[in-house]
């Protein structure tokens, strides 16, 4: 459940990264936290 979880927040900060939300707000180390997350999450949580 936890993987699900985790893909589905992956997805809507992509879409705020390619809409242009994070930038505006300041946000656009989430892209980074992202990055570095998924290969935990694709280890551990599988």
């Amino acid at each position: 459940m936890a993987f699900y979880a985790f893909y589905a927040v992956a997805i809507v900060i992509l879409i705020l990264h390619f809409t242009g939300w994070l930038k505006r707000h300041g946000m656009e180390w989430l892209i980074l936290a992202l990055a570095v997350g998924t290969f935990p999450a694709v280890i551990f949580l599988k």
